[in-house]
């Protein structure tokens, strides 16, 4: 074999192993799933329960509803003598404290924003948290039924609260 060969034979492998070497990292850092950590329904029926727990302790009727970090629905209770539209307000706080992973109580400067009228489902008030733990968003709750909504943000805080630290343990 002449040396020319043999150059042209090693130039061809050495750039074939940098091209391979160049395009494999690229891949390894884009993975082609995502993992995503939910809560049992089992889970979402203690955060209700809890909740309504909580709220039925300082005498106030109400409902809630627990969603998913997608905003579905996952478990929604009405206490016996909570109005009827309650349940319908909780859900949309829950809702939206999900979509902008915030307590309803931090979004109350955005209820005369252009969101508001856009019949997206949601609620700019006090009255909805998070359910957050080890730096992962599980979903949120969302209660209505007290006369102010900090009353039912503290109930929704109260059935979070009660399934926290299993959660941070996952």
């Amino acid at each position: 074999m002449s040396k020319l060969k043999l150059k042209k034979m090693m130039s061809a492998v050495l750039f074939g192993g940098a091209m391979m070497a160049a395009v494999a990292p690229a891949q390894a850092e884009e993975p082609m799933v995502v993992n995503v950590s939910v809560i049992t329904m089992d889970v979402a029926n203690t955060i209700a329960v809890n909740t309504i727990k909580a709220c039925r302790e300082k005498g106030i009727p109400v409902s809630v509803t627990v969603v998913d970090r997608n905003g579905i629905t996952q478990a929604q209770l009405r206490d016996t003598i909570a109005p009827p539209v309650s349940l319908s307000i909780s859900q949309k706080k829950a809702y939206t404290a999900v979509m902008f992973n915030v307590k309803g109580s931090e979004l109350g400067g955005r209820a005369n924003s252009p969101l508001q009228t856009m019949g997206e489902g949601l609620a700019f008030m006090a009255g909805s948290t998070p359910i957050q733990a080890g730096g992962k968003l599980y979903g949120a709750v969302g209660v209505s039924g007290a006369p102010d909504g900090k009353d039912d943000e503290a109930c929704a805080i109260a059935g979070v609260e009660s399934v926290l630290g299993d959660l941070e343990m996952m």
